[in-house]
């Protein structure tokens, strides 16, 4: 089932306990980033203020309870949009999104896919599909997904990372 707009948007909030993101490409090119992403690359800066819809959601999510993070998958040395999306992940992790970094610049890839997703509850998955040059084209809930290879590539994914703070302290 095809994911778009409000429906993602209902959808995506209506988790219960954890959603987790597993993120493998190094760039993305979102609607709406554009500019800011053109800001970021002139100056180095990038100010989201605290009013910001996704920081408020995650906010929200954490007040309730619920948990929120995700796992960037990457290689050195970083993109411009991995430089620019790292600036971002500093204020999601402040609003209390759990961002952890999985570096393979000197390891072989431990098994994990080539592709982003979403995992809802360790139940529900939704397949994130890019254009080559990082655009989205699709949002799909899997039907009949093997949720127990994707709970083991959330499990890998996490037991191989380090916190956003850490990976950037070295």
């Amino acid at each position: 089932m095809l994911l778009a707009g409000d429906d993602w948007r209902t959808f995506f909030d209506s988790f219960e306990s954890e959603a987790f993101r597993l993120e493998t490409r190094s760039t993305y090119a979102m609607p709406g980033e554009d500019e800011e992403f053109q800001q970021f690359l002139a100056t180095g800066e990038l100010h989201i203020p605290a009013d910001d819809p996704w920081l408020t959601r995650v906010r929200n999510f954490r007040a309730s309870g619920r948990r929120i993070g995700r796992v960037h998958v990457l290689t050195r040395p970083l993109s411009d949009y991995l430089r620019y999306e790292f600036a971002a992940y500093a204020y999601n992790v402040e609003a209390g999104e759990d961002i952890r970094i999985l570096d393979l610049t000197e390891r072989e890839n431990p098994g994990l896919p080539d592709q982003d997703f979403w995992l809802f509850d360790g139940a529900k998955v939704v397949d994130m599909r890019y254009r080559s040059d990082g655009t989205q084209i699709g949002r799909d809930l899997l039907e009949d997904p093997n949720l127990d290879q994707y709970r083991h590539w959330r499990d890998l994914a996490l037991s191989l990372s380090v916190p956003f703070a850490e990976y950037c302290s070295d």
